[in-house]
């Protein structure tokens, strides 16, 4: 009777103690899943948060280097002696192809030369021949100072915009007329339309210049956003953030939760804004916690599998001992292999859920490279059309050199392949610090084809320290490169041709390209633009005066001097990087 009693209260100890096992499993369960949301939650979110910023720092650099690259243009064309001659004379039978031989190597979208009373003498674009264009703001603008005028003005027949540099031609103090330069938006809106953001730029009143939805532009943001369109980058946003809850959202569209961005323009008081969804957050942090509620699906399946065990071994202990040894033998072999199973699924999971890390990875490189790629497709294409056109004119020289250049372009594609990592690091400023040494390497390597067919020998000693400056490294390479392209043209009459670049740090970054070429006959109109000793069709002139302006755009000088042993010497003199900062301080 005792020992009945004993065993019966033993039993009842023995549920209360399983009770709290299983009470203590679920309220761990709980605390380690809520917390583990919280955490990768907010993990994975600010990661979300940092890839919209740099993607936002790249859309303005492009933006603003696609500005910047046309401002100079009509400075120089506003120099032309034909242009000027034509419009002195008003004989513009030639000016039209002048035009179209600047077109393709400067890039713009179109050039249009108006006369004194603001008609379109000639244009890249023959439509336009004859238009009049006395009121328009850009005409009536540059007529009125002697600086480069930019105007961004509504587009007739349509939501857009057209953005215009615009420059007066003098001849001596008497005013002939206008130069005017399209800026090609439209590409970049094309490149921002392949991707997930919603991407839009304002002026400094807050009206939509450039966007990626057609009907936005124009509009204010609230109305813009008010506004129902066709399927867009932003609804697809709004559709992926539908299931969401706890995120730490920065603004709401149509009661969704979407990622908003905004930065300054360094460029007539601009603002750039970008809509981006929190794509994948809840998927990823789904998939952890998934494995957790397995992890402890399987604890408690194991408690209950203990607790039902032992109960069966009270039932059958006294009748079949013997019987129960070899159940409790199958059992435990049963038991192996299903924890054997469960092992193996969960290291499926892991490799599962390590392959959707690697493929989101390799989707943001894809993305990342398209967008970088995209600007030299286009420029290939431009190439390509440029060189059917002279093909047909039977101009196959000059067809030549498009094919040249579209040669460089994919060795540059090449090697933005391989300074992608680091271009993705840009921050929103176009300046950033830069080892000159590594500009001229990258360089020599996207010149490297045309040295290998030349056989031409390059010299290059570098300081043995960093050569620190400020500033842009694509620009810096594109003066680099002109620098050695006009070398290897200086050694082509040359049995044994040579070339030397050279990188010292002193009071300045100093670099030297050095030929041994015929040297240069007319040192003072060397930076002049259109001064060219080339034959017709092997440039215009402009190499010269663009890379000058870009080493004073750096805070340097660019010169150039007749070497004591013969050949040509180029200098870039700038300043280093602590010097820049402390004149600046």
């Amino acid at each position: 009777m005792t020992a009945a009693k004993t065993e019966t209260t033993s039993k009842r100890l023995g549920n209360w103690r399983l009770r709290w096992v299983f009470g203590i499993v679920l309220v761990l369960a709980a605390i380690v899943i809520f917390f583990t949301n919280q955490v990768l939650t907010q993990r994975f979110t600010e990661t979300t948060r940092n890839r919209a910023e740099v993607r936002l720092a790249l859309y303005a650099a492009s933006m603003l280097s696609e500005l910047q690259r046309n401002s100079i243009v009509p400075q120089l064309l506003a120099r032309d002696p034909e242009l000027i001659r034509a419009l002195d004379n008003s004989d513009y039978s030639l000016s039209t192809a002048r035009l179209l031989s600047f077109v393709d190597e400067i890039g713009a979208a179109s050039l249009m030369l108006l006369d004194k009373e603001g008609r379109a003498v000639a244009a890249t674009d023959r439509n336009r021949l004859g238009e009049n264009h006395r009121s328009a703001p850009y005409f009536v603008n540059a007529t009125r100072s002697n600086d480069t005028i930019f105007t961004a003005a509504p587009t007739e027949g349509s939501p857009g915009y057209s953005f215009v540099y615009a420059r007066k031609i003098e001849n001596g103090q008497e005013s002939l007329g206008v130069i005017t330069v399209a800026v090609d938006m439209g590409k970049l809106e094309r490149n921002w339309a392949g991707v997930a953001d919603a991407v839009f730029v304002m002026d400094t009143e807050g009206q939509i210049l450039i966007s990626t939805e057609p009907s936005w532009r124009g509009l204010m943001e609230e109305e813009a956003l008010a506004r129902r369109s066709a399927p867009s980058a932003i609804q697809r946003a709004i559709r992926a953030t539908q299931d969401w809850v706890a995120l730490p959202v920065d603004a709401y569209l149509r009661g969704e939760a979407v990622l908003r961005r905004e930065t300054r323009v360094p460029f007539q008081g601009w603002r750039m804004v970008t809509y981006t969804a929190y794509s994948s957050v809840r998927d990823r942090v789904n998939a952890v916690l998934a494995i957790e509620i397995t992890g402890f699906a399987i604890l408690l399946a194991g408690l209950f599998w203990l607790s039902s065990r032992q109960t069966a071994s009270r039932m059958f202990f006294y009748q079949r001992e013997s019987a129960e040894l070899r159940e409790l033998n199958e059992r435990l072999q049963q038991e192996i292999a299903e924890r054997e199973k469960a092992e193996k699924n969960l290291e499926v999971a892991e490799q599962t859920l390590e392959q959707s890390s690697k493929l989101a990875a390799l989707g943001e490189m894809s993305a990342a490279v398209s967008h970088e790629l995209n600007q030299p497709l286009a420029a290939m294409k431009t190439y390509l059309a440029g060189a059917r056109l002279l093909l047909t004119r039977k101009r196959p020289d000059e067809a030549l050199s498009s094919f040249q250049r579209i040669d460089d372009l994919i060795d540059r594609m090449g090697s933005i392949t391989r300074q992608l990592k680091s271009y993705a690091r840009k921050g929103t400023e176009a300046f950033e610090p830069v080892d000159t040494r590594d500009a001229v390497s990258s360089a020599l390597s996207m010149m490297e084809p045309q040295l290998k067919l030349r056989k031409v020998e390059i010299t290059r000693t570098l300081s043995s320290g960093a050569a620190m400056i400020h500033g842009d490294r694509l620009r810096l390479e594109q003066v680099i490169i002109n620098l050695l392209r006009n070398a290897l043209d200086a050694t082509k009459t040359v049995d044994s041709p040579k070339v030397d670049v050279l990188v010292a740090v002193g009071d300045t970054v100093t670099l030297t390209v050095r030929d041994n070429g015929p040297g240069i006959d007319d040192l003072d109109a060397l930076f002049e633009p259109f001064y060219t000793t080339k034959e017709p069709g092997d440039g215009v002139g402009l190499g010269l005066a663009i890379s000058s302006g870009i080493v004073n755009d750096l805070g340097g000088r660019l010169t150039a001097r007749n070497g004591a042993d013969g050949g040509a010497v180029f200098e870039v003199r700038l300043p280093p990087l602590q010097a820049e900062r402390a004149a600046a301080e």
